[in-house]
């Protein structure tokens, strides 16, 4: 299986499951941002968690322009997009199957995975 058929799968996962708990709370609650972060934050579980998650989006932004500047590609605003309204979850898989997808046209399809 190539590594893009699998970062694509993952960008469904990724998008999939945060939505499955997050869509049933904005119904049940309405999207109440300070009722949101109270939660986010309700505990120190809740709170590891959620920073984590804030530390991760910010190396994988610096990540996207790193890599993005080394190897001249310019479509960041899509895994960004993702990145803002599901979270890394989605971002990440979905930058690396862009990336596989513009590796592959450089190297004329020739790109193999690695295991």
């Amino acid at each position: 299986m190539k590594l893009k058929t699998i970062y694509l799968g993952l960008c469904v996962v990724g998008f999939e499951l945060p939505y499955w708990q997050f869509i049933p709370w904005v119904a049940a609650t309405g999207f109440n941002v300070t009722m949101l972060v109270q939660q986010l934050f309700a505990n120190r579980i809740s709170s590891f968690f959620a920073l984590d998650v804030l530390v991760s989006s910010v190396v994988l932004v610096v990540f996207m322009n790193t890599e993005s500047a080394r190897l001249k590609f310019s479509a960041r605003g899509l895994p960004l997009i993702a990145l803002l309204t599901v979270g890394v979850s989605l971002a990440l898989p979905l930058y690396l199957y862009m990336r596989e997808l513009k590796l592959e046209k450089e190297q004329g399809g020739m790109r193999v995975a690695t295991a």
